[in-house]
């Protein structure tokens, strides 16, 4: 599964900016955000969809991003996982 392209993350826009809006989160690289200094979120495409990797305790959790109710599970768990520290 390879990271989603400028062209993929155009179709993610607004989840993205849903992202960006967040506490706690810095966009380093269109797409990939930060908590603190530690890679945080990013996004992968395939033929199934799209896919947002999150580190989640204790590691890297993929989760679905394709679907509106996808993208709003995922901003959930974002937003879980920055209450929780």
């Amino acid at each position: 599964m390879k990271h989603a392209t400028s062209i993929a993350l155009d179709g993610l826009e607004p989840l993205l900016r849903d992202l960006r809006a967040l506490d706690g989160l810095t966009e380093r690289r269109r797409g990939v955000f930060y908590r603190r200094s530690a890679a945080f979120l990013h996004f992968h495409e395939d033929a199934a969809g799209f896919f947002g990797d999150v580190r989640l305790a204790p590691g890297w959790v993929r989760l679905p991003a394709t679907s509106a109710a996808d993208r709003r599970a995922l901003v959930r768990e974002v937003k879980a996982a920055l209450r929780a520290g």
